[in-house]
């Protein structure tokens, strides 16, 4: 079996507009700008969580909500179904609030105080968090379920539509770049790896953009189609079809250079929607069996593997340093060791959860489909 090309130390994974971890712009422990934490979707941040962690506190919204939280400057933003905008502070009082009147389910983005959000009518919006007001929307002819992505500091937006497109659109004014045609829909969002787009629609193909030539470099067909996002870190994108394949792609300016499956789907009507995370050495994948399972990134061999509380469904596992944070749908927050798999924290919201953790210094944010924000931290000492 193939070797690895060696590994970048993490510390140089969190500078921006590289081929490896990119964190946005702000680089601020407290933020969590984007769904998975960063461009490449890697579900990874080297900030740690206490072992034992309590409920600081708890928002309700009482609104159906499909969206993850994003994080900024400690305040937490997300948007329920029927298309408001919430934002709580780090002390869990309200402190933003905007109606788009128009159905959201997709994770928000926010890059220099902007929020940029996905819309099922298929519209891409600009929301300005200074002005409380949107400044641009664009208009794909799909509905849009993911988060958008930006691929550079020049401001470079992209998203996928159920239009069959993805699309190039620029951040200040919201004029289309370009669109790069897919077989069928894009549910998933855009990993960014160097100058390369990667995403997988439910056609079954997997296709690499280069967003500054404009021109589809490179696709892939896997076995079946994919629902969900790649995770990408160094030269690496680790991605997972409907049946639950999991694989894992060598990316080399732009181009597949070669691919395997690490997983292969244990259950025949078995199917997986989540997003892998993947640290320096390890990947971590959720199943159809309730497993979450970590890979050896190097050697392709399993080191261990949890029974988890329910299946997680569209949620996707958090690497928070040394722990590993996953939910499921029955509404269980588990954490465990990264290395050996051992259980280290659980709590039941009660709720069903469908949104990706967001981790900002030394906070866990989770929210569920009722639209509850439980905010989780160090247990405080009497």
């Amino acid at each position: 079996m193939r070797r690895l090309l060696p590994y970048l130390a993490i510390a140089l994974m969190m500078l921006s507009c590289g081929p490896i971890q990119q964190h946005l712009a702000s680089g601020s422990s407290m933020s969590w700008s984007l769904f998975r934490g960063n461009r490449a979707l890697s579900g990874y941040t080297s900030q740690s969580l206490p072992d034992q962690m309590t409920l600081l506190w708890s928002h309700r919204s009482d609104v159906r909500t499909i969206s993850s939280p994003v994080v900024e400057e400690g305040t937490a933003y997300w948007c329920d179904v029927k298309g408001k905008v919430h934002g709580v502070d780090i002390n869990g009082e309200k402190a933003f609030e905007f109606d788009l009147k128009t159905p959201v389910e997709a994770t928000p983005m926010i890059y220099d105080s902007t929020l940029y959000i996905g819309r099922i009518d298929g519209a891409l919006t600009a929301l300005s968090l200074r002005e409380r007001d949107t400044l641009w929307s664009h208009y794909t002819e799909g509905q849009i379920s993911a988060s958008p992505n930006i691929t550079d500091d020049d401001g470079t937006i992209v998203v996928g539509s159920y239009d069959n497109y993805m699309y190039s659109i620029d951040r200040h004014t919201g004029a289309r770049h370009r669109r790069f045609e897919s077989g069928y829909y894009i549910n998933g969002a855009v990993a960014i790896h160097d100058s390369h787009a990667l995403y997988g629609s439910c056609d079954g193909w997997l296709r690499v953009v280069d967003c500054e030539q404009g021109i589809t470099t490179d696709s892939l067909e896997l076995g079946g189609y994919i629902p969900a996002s790649p995770a990408i870190t160094g030269d690496y994108a680790y991605l997972s079809d409907y049946s639950g394949n999991i694989y894992e792609l060598r990316l080399d300016d732009g181009e597949i250079e070669n691919s395997r499956i690490v997983l292969k789907a244990e259950e025949e009507d078995g199917s997986v929607v989540s997003v892998p995370a993947v640290s320096n050495t390890t990947l971590y994948v959720t199943s159809s069996d309730k497993y979450i399972h970590a890979i050896d990134r190097k050697d392709g061999s399993k080191q261990w593997k949890y029974l988890l509380k329910g299946n997680v469904g569209e949620s996707s596992p958090v690497v928070a340093s040394d722990k590993v944070v996953v939910c499921t749908k029955s509404g269980v927050v588990t954490m465990l060791d990264a290395k050996s798999g051992e259980l280290i924290w659980e709590y039941d919201t009660g709720e069903q959860i469908m949104a990706s953790p967001a981790v900002v210094r030394g906070h866990l944010y989770i929210l569920t489909t009722k639209g509850t924000l439980f905010c989780f931290g160090k247990t405080k000492k009497r």
